[in-house]
């Protein structure tokens, strides 16, 4: 969130958009975040943020996008999944209402555009995953069955409406 904005109060909903970016080969885009300070208690998320001001949903997933990856050559397509979650970060409790895009590019090369100064404290990185990869995965990656969800997606196309994933609570 810009630095003029407040953030939720503990316990406030915070509104998130998140897009579901694939390559042609159908690898999924995940950036690698960690708590600031301590870049071993680490994970892998897709991108987006919350929303800013009177913004859409769609508008805030194209700018997230763009902010945190430079990409801004994608249309977005369905919300394919909708998740609440809530969890500890930056020493305090985020509570999410997250939409997730699907998406899709050709452009593979990612570089941070607007990183917030949070965002530059606690995001390592970004990776292209294949769907075995991340089935392989040790990692932590949220949401936590993105693997199985990618696998339906490429399976079966995009679900006919949203489809309500369980609430993480970390």
């Amino acid at each position: 969130m810009p630095a003029d904005q407040p953030l939720p109060l503990d316990g406030e909903m915070r509104k998130v958009a998140r897009v579901v970016l694939l390559d042609p080969d159908d690898r999924i885009l995940l950036l690698h975040g960690h708590e600031p300070g301590d870049p071993a208690d680490d994970w892998w998320f897709t991108p987006g943020g919350g929303l800013e001001s009177d913004e859409t949903r769609e508008q805030a997933a194209l700018r997230e996008l763009a902010e945190e990856t430079g990409i801004t050559d994608v249309q977005l397509g369905p919300v394919l999944w909708q998740r609440r979650c809530s969890f500890p970060f930056a020493g305090r409790r985020w509570n999410q209402d997250e939409w997730y895009y699907l998406a899709r590019t050709t452009r593979t090369a990612t570089t941070p555009t607007a990183l917030t100064e949070l965002e530059r404290r606690s995001v390592a990185g970004a990776r292209w995953w294949t769907c075995q990869e991340l089935a392989r995965a040790h990692e932590t990656v949220y949401p936590t069955r993105l693997a199985e969800l990618l696998r339906t997606l490429l399976d079966e196309g995009p679900p006919a409406g949203p489809v309500l994933l369980d609430t993480e609570i970390v």
